[in-house]
């Protein structure tokens, strides 16, 4: 995993930040300077805290744990949807719907509502339906693939939360602090840092600034993942090896007959004692 270096972050404009009027004072650790009424971010720090979360989300891949990408601003949602397919993570670009985890229950219940859909389709009990029910219930699954579709095999709650503009995303982030779920963000200067566990601190409204850190954070997952596979592979190997040897017959033992000590010689077998003879009566 390689961090974009100062230069390749200033070109992709991750260290402009909002006018200095919409500034939040939480952010004041992160500026730089202010230049034409603007904050500049510094990228210094924009890189140490990317190469942290990058670190801390390799970790959580590598333990097979899902992370959760929400970006549901219009600058965003193509860039989120293509780096998150690209590692087979969960997201949500469209409207985030409300207790999505504070109430995990009931969007698993509505996403199961499709599969059940999906499975009257293929054994033909929509056949048997008037055109209204197959209209009704074509357009109740094209809505549900739209606002859940992304997160179909998310079978349980994330173990972190990726989030572009957490000011945007305000409601997300504090459902994951009300969890105890970990929130990785992408937090511009007119937002509140304390609500994040990894603050990155860089442009979050245009489209390269966040390819750049979701491109980064994406690649840490990517070898998260690849490390898990390998460990896996030698663990069955291993595995594999303790069968065998489990399984192998052991030796035969055979028993040694102890040779006697050469100074203890054999006892000679004792002669039978002679008959007395008779005594010839005088």
């Amino acid at each position: 995993m390689q961090t974009p270096n100062f230069d390749q972050l200033l070109e992709a404009t991750c260290h402009f930040g909002h006018l200095k009027r919409k500034w939040n004072p939480a952010m004041a650790p992160y500026i730089f300077m202010e230049r034409n009424g603007i904050h500049i971010i510094d990228l210094y720090k924009t890189s140490a805290k990317l190469e942290e979360a990058a670190n801390a989300l390799k970790n959580i891949a590598k333990s097979g744990k899902r992370v959760l990408f929400v970006a549901t601003k219009k600058q965003a949602k193509d860039v989120t949807r293509e780096r998150a397919m690209s590692v087979d993570m969960p997201y949500v670009i469209e409207r985030w719907p409300g207790g999505m985890l504070t109430n995990f229950t009931t969007i698993r219940k509505a996403v199961k509502k499709m599969d059940t859909i999906d499975k009257m389709e293929t054994d033909g009990t929509m056949a048997n339906m008037s055109k209204r029910e197959k209209l009704q219930l074509s357009r109740q699954r094209a809505k549900l693939e739209k606002n859940l579709g992304s997160i179909k095999n998310l079978n349980r709650l994330p173990s972190a939360l990726f989030v572009v503009d957490v000011l945007k995303e305000h409601i997300a982030v504090a459902e994951a602090n009300r969890l105890g779920i970990p929130v990785f963000g992408i937090v511009d200067t007119n937002s509140d840092p304390n609500n994040v566990d990894f603050v990155i601190p860089a442009n979050d409204d245009a489209s390269k600034s966040i390819d750049i850190i979701l491109a980064t954070v994406c690649e840490a997952i990517k070898e998260g993942l690849e490390e898990r596979k390998v460990e896996q592979i030698d663990n069955k190997d291993a595995e594999g090896d303790a069968e065998e040897v489990k399984e192998a017959p052991k030796p035969r033992r055979q028993r040694v007959r102890r040779a006697a000590p050469a100074d203890e010689a054999p006892k000679a077998e004792e002669a039978p004692a002679a008959e007395e003879a008779p005594k010839s009566e005088e």
